[in-house]
C-alpha cells in the first residue's frame, strides 16, 4: 500500500486511469472527464468497477446526453440489470425504476436497497433528472468501516448474528418527513398507497449482519430500514441492538452527501453500503431514475449464505 493511499481509508488509487477526486473521508468520489455511454473501452469499465468497489460510491456530474436506453445499456456493462421485484417500470423502459417525488416524498430512511430478497442488488446507478432547487440531497454511508469501528467484543458478536429483512415495514415512518405528514389523511393515503405496491408480494429474507464482500474480502454491516428482527432476539431487545449497530453505521464519519444537479450520475456497490434520500424539498419535483444490477447471494462470516424464507402474494381488497 502506498503511503498515498494509507493515508486515510477514501484515497483515490494512484494507478487507476480515472481522473478520481474523493469527496469525503472514508466513501465517496467523482469521477472527471467521462461521458457515460455503453461504448466504453473494456479497461475503462474495469477501472469504474474497481472505484466503486473502493470508493462504495462515485459520481459523474453532467450526464445530460444519458437517455434511458443509454442508462440502461451502461449498466449492463457491469452486469445483468434486473427490473424492481415489485414496482413496476419507468414507461418505456425495461429495467428502470422512476423515483418522481411530487409532494415531498422520498425513501428518507437509511436503507440498502431490495434487502428483503436474498440475492438483492450488487449496484445501483441513479441518474438525477428533475432536482429541486434547494433540498432533496442522498446521504451514502460505508457499511465497511462501520464495521471496522466497533470495538472487538461488539465484532465478536455481530459475526455470528443473523436478521430478517422484509419489504412489510414501517411506512408511517418512511412518510414522516413529507409535508402533509403520516398521520394526516394524505399521508395516510400515500403510506396505503405505496405499501399496495411495493408490498404486493411480501418477503421474508435471512441474511448474515457481516457480509463478506465477494470481491474485496472486506467485511461489512447488513443492516438498513428492511430489517425486522434478529434470529434469536425478541422484538425489544432487536431494536435496542438495531439502533445501536445503525447508529454506528450512519454517523457522519463514515457519509457522504451528495448536492445533485440535473443529469449527475451516482453509481454505488450495495453491498457495502446504505443510502437515504433528504425530505426537506417540501413541495418542489425530484424525479430520478435508477438502475439496478444482479446480485449474489451474501456470505457471512461462517460461510452461510442467505435464504428467502418466504415470499407471499398480498391479495387485494375489495
Amino acid at each position: 500500500m502506498s503511503t498515498i493511499v494509507a493515508t486515510y481509508p477514501n484515497a483515490a488509487d494512484p494507478s487507476s486511469p480515472l481522473d478520481i477526486i474523493p469527496v469525503a473521508g472514508r466513501i465517496g468520489a467523482v469521477i472527471n472527464g467521462l461521458s457515460l455511454s455503453d461504448d466504453l473501452d473494456d479497461a475503462i469499465i474495469a477501472a469504474i468497477d474497481a472505484a466503486v468497489i473502493r470508493h462504495k460510491v462515485v459520481f459523474f456530474r453532467g450526464q445530460t446526453g444519458l437517455t434511458d436506453a443509454a442508462h440502461e445499456a451502461f449498466a449492463a456493462r457491469f452486469g445483468d440489470p434486473v427490473a424492481h421485484p415489485t414496482v413496476p417500470v419507468a414507461q418505456g423502459s425495461r429495467y428502470l425504476l422512476e423515483l418522481d417525488s411530487k409532494e415531498g416524498y422520498a425513501a428518507s430512511s437509511w436503507h440498502t436497497d431490495v434487502t428483503f430478497v436474498d440475492a438483492y442488488p450488487k449496484a445501483s446507478i441513479l441518474r438525477g433528472i428533475t432536482i429541486p432547487d434547494a433540498g432533496g440531497d442522498t446521504i451514502w454511508a460505508n457499511g465497511e468501516t462501520a464495521y471496522e469501528g466497533l470495538p472487538e467484543p461488539q465484532r465478536q458478536l455481530v459475526n455470528h448474528l443473523w436478521a430478517i429483512h422484509s419489504n412489510d415495514y414501517d411506512y408511517a415512518a418512511l412518510l414522516a418527513n413529507a409535508p402533509s405528514g403520516a398521520n394526516s389523511h394524505e399521508g395516510r393515503k400515500r403510506q396505503e398507497q405505496h405499501r399496495a405496491v411495493f408490498a404486493s408480494t411480501v418477503y421474508e429474507t435471512e441474511h448474515p449482519v457481516v457480509r463478506v464482500h465477494p470481491v474485496s474480502g472486506q467485511r461489512s454491516l447488513l443492516l438498513g430500514h428492511f430489517v425486522r428482527r434478529f434470529v434469536g432476539f425478541n422484538e425489544a431487545d432487536s431494536a435496542r441492538l438495531f439502533n445501536i449497530l445503525q447508529d454506528h453505521v450512519t454517523k457522519p464519519e463514515n457519509t457522504v452527501r451528495w448536492r445533485w444537479a440535473p443529469g449527475d450520475v451516482a453509481f454505488w456497490d450495495n453491498r457495502s453500503t446504505q443510502h437515504r434520500a433528504v425530505a426537506d424539498f417540501g413541495l418542489q419535483r425530484r424525479t430520478l431514475r435508477r438502475a439496478t444490477i444482479n446480485g449474489e447471494v451474501p456470505v457471512g462470516v461462517d460461510g452461510r449464505h442467505s435464504r428467502t424464507i418466504s415470499k407471499e402474494m398480498q391479495k387485494a381488497e375489495a
